[in-house]
């Protein structure tokens, strides 16, 4: 059997910006085993499965190397860019995932998705020290803004504060201390890092964009850490972090992510009055392929 997909950069700026992804168009007749090993085989971050849905415009199963994931940012604004195009949906449209309905639409390729949160999102202190943490980072406990919290906005993450945006882009997680490191429900290992990039966001007001620079590490199988270059759920998840602070809404965010493994991202982070939180960013299409499975 053949199965058509395509080939897509999600928050990018330029062809070869963002975070790849692979869509496969209509996955009915692929098991859950062969979709995992599909996955693997493509060996991006993630890889999504589409399939029809009774609930939404279409439902998306989402896979990375290792397991399936119940959201992701990039994975659904790129699986609705490839949805839209085969459905014909107009810029308005649905998916089903395992953490829920998400809402997505469209100006042009510029997609946004509202982050499936029942109520406000659930935050949780880290059980590790910060100065722990701190050190599994490359870090000094001077370089933290505020105290790691545990978000969920849809999947759950560790985001890490930092004073500065030289503090990001300086860490440099430690390899040989990976059985320390904290697990999310899911059991993974991540960590989101990011700072603002001016000491003073008092001013800011809903037709500026505050500016941030992040960057997300995880744990690869086999042992090492990886870097994603544009995430979409941590992004997200940044947002539950601004509402669980009290800042002021309604915010406008840009972060800058990627740069440090040659794959710019540019996410766009809005959370209204009422906490609604969504994510947007620019999808290009790369290419197209047929996978034969015999």
């Amino acid at each position: 059997m053949n199965f058509s997909y395509r080939l897509l950069n999600v928050f990018a700026e330029s062809t070869f910006g963002g975070n790849p992804l692979c869509v496969f168009e209509d996955a009915r007749g692929i098991s859950d085993e062969q979709m995992q090993a599909i996955a693997l085989q493509f060996n991006l971050s993630e890889t999504v499965f589409i399939l029809p849905s009774e609930k939404a415009t279409a439902r998306m199963r989402i896979f990375t190397t290792g397991y399936e994931m119940p959201f992701a940012g990039h994975p659904t604004l790129g699986t609705a860019y490839v949805v839209r195009s085969l459905l014909k949906t107009g810029d308005a449209l649905t998916l089903e995932c395992k953490a829920g309905i998400v809402n997505v639409e469209a100006r042009e390729n510029i997609w946004t998705l509202t982050a499936p949160t029942q109520g406000a999102p659930v935050v949780m202190p880290c059980a590790l020290a910060s100065s722990e943490l701190a050190a599994m980072l490359g870090l000094h406990p001077d370089d933290l803004l505020s105290e790691p919290l545990w978000v969920n906005a849809g999947t759950d993450q560790l985001l890490v504060p930092l004073r500065t945006a030289e503090a990001v882009q300086r860490a440099q997680p430690e390899s040989s201390r990976l059985a320390e490191w904290p697990q999310s429900s899911l059991g993974r290992k991540t960590a989101y890092l990011f700072a603002w990039n001016q000491e003073d966001d008092a001013g800011q007001t809903p037709a500026q964009r505050l500016k941030v620079t992040a960057r997300y590490f995880f744990t690869k199988q086999g042992g090492g850490v990886a870097e994603d270059p544009g995430t979409g759920s941590a992004c997200a998840n940044l947002g539950g972090w601004w509402i669980a602070q009290q800042r002021q809404l309604p915010v406008s965010i840009e972060v800058a992510q990627g740069e440090q493994v040659q794959r710019a991202s540019r996410l766009l982070l809005d959370v209204n009055q009422a906490g609604r939180i969504q994510v947007g960013g620019r999808v290009l299409e790369l290419g197209h392929g047929v996978l034969n499975l015999g």
